[in-house]
């Protein structure tokens, strides 16, 4: 790129105007793809609901027909842009018909309903996701660091690996660590995964709908980098078919009575009752799920509930210090790489703390 290319991006707004620019970012018709389009305010703003509504094309995003095409978006968490730097702002939507009613493809309204809930207000429900992520050569979309129609060394040397033959992509994944900091989510840490050109990023404990505000934006940033370094972004929970670990997004758990005393017991009850909608779950955990979920590579048959203190082959996993100490979280393991953590993080609470078996 040239010098001056590079000095034009690289402009500070804030010395010439208080203008800012605000990319409003939402969730596409599958409901993995995000689309994202800017706009200019004329001042700077921290809160969401003082944001104007917008619109787009819905027929080109697979979420309306052309005929009647508008879907407006509604502004609801903000984030420092990384990208843009300054004053400006990336701004997480969601999606709404002209008359107001959530479109069947916002996943985010029904969430909010959930934990605006009373009772889950009360218990306070921390989540902490690990985000699990493959990145693909630009073309023929086969993992970076593989030799071209070949395969590399069986896994071992890979998970949290360092070196040349072992860690590809380390770039992508740091730039992606500073710019979530710099937004202002609440990312917690990386690492290396076990197949080779995977990688995995953590965030929280967050509270309630932000968990989802924040993964989808740090989706977002992921993605944005990804194009930067001409790499491709995978959240396919099996990329590559064989004696190879899938991609998962583990969701860590808890609410205010399970981090209190005599906690555990009512984690136990809680995943008794998650062992009790084990399909209903599934259902809604990612798809393709039943290529990752085999009862191999760290995870617990799809089909079977099992759970364990420390088992990495269960679906929900109890940590020994939670045991230990009588209180803590849980993990719930089943959730696939590409699923919507609105619908996770919101399921989750609502069979814990509102369902009535």
């Amino acid at each position: 790129m040239s010098l001056l290319l590079t000095d034009l991006l690289n402009l500070n707004l804030s010395d010439y105007t208080e203008k800012i620019i605000a990319e409003y970012i939402w969730i596409g018709g599958s409901g993995i793809d995000i689309r994202s389009k800017a706009r200019t305010l004329p001042a700077p703003l921290s809160d969401p609901s003082k944001l104007p509504k917008w619109n787009y094309d819905g027929s080109s995003t697979g979420q309306a027909p052309g005929k009647d095409s508008e879907v407006i978006l509604y502004p609801q968490a903000i984030f420092r842009d990384p990208f843009r730097r300054g004053n400006n702002i990336l701004v997480i939507c969601d999606t709404y018909t002209p008359n107001g009613e959530p479109i069947p493809t916002n996943k985010r309204a029904n969430a909010a309903k959930i934990f605006s809930h009373p009772d889950v207000v009360a218990e306070e429900p921390w989540f902490g996701l690990e985000q699990e992520y493959t990145l693909l050569q630009k073309d023929v979309k086969w993992p970076i660091g593989w030799p071209l129609g070949g395969y590399p060394g069986p896994q071992g040397p890979y998970y949290c690996g360092a070196g040349a033959d072992k860690a590809f992509g380390r770039d992508v994944v740091d730039s992606h660590y500073k710019a979530c900091l710099y937004a202002g989510i609440d990312i917690s840490g990386i690492n290396g995964e076990v197949m080779p050109g995977q990688w995995e990023f953590q965030v929280g404990p967050t509270v309630g709908i932000s968990a989802g505000d924040q993964l989808w934006a740090a989706r977002y940033i992921l993605e944005r980098i990804t194009e930067i370094a001409g790499v491709v972004l995978s959240f396919d929970p099996k990329p590559i078919e064989g004696d190879w670990n899938g991609a998962g997004a583990h969701t860590n758990y808890s609410t205010k009575s399970m981090r209190s005393d005599g906690g555990y017991e009512v984690i136990k009850k809680a995943i008794e009752k998650l062992g009790l909608r084990h399909k209903e779950h599934i259902a809604a955990y990612g798809d393709g799920n039943e290529r990752r979920l085999t009862g191999r590579h760290e995870t617990a048959d799809i089909q079977r509930f099992i759970w364990g203190v420390a088992n990495r082959g269960a679906s929900i996993r109890v940590g020994r210090d939670t045991e230990k100490d009588g209180k803590g979280y849980f993990e719930d393991r089943r959730p696939a790489s590409n699923m919507d953590p609105y619908v996770v993080t919101s399921m989750i609470a609502e069979t814990t703390v509102l369902w009535k078996p």
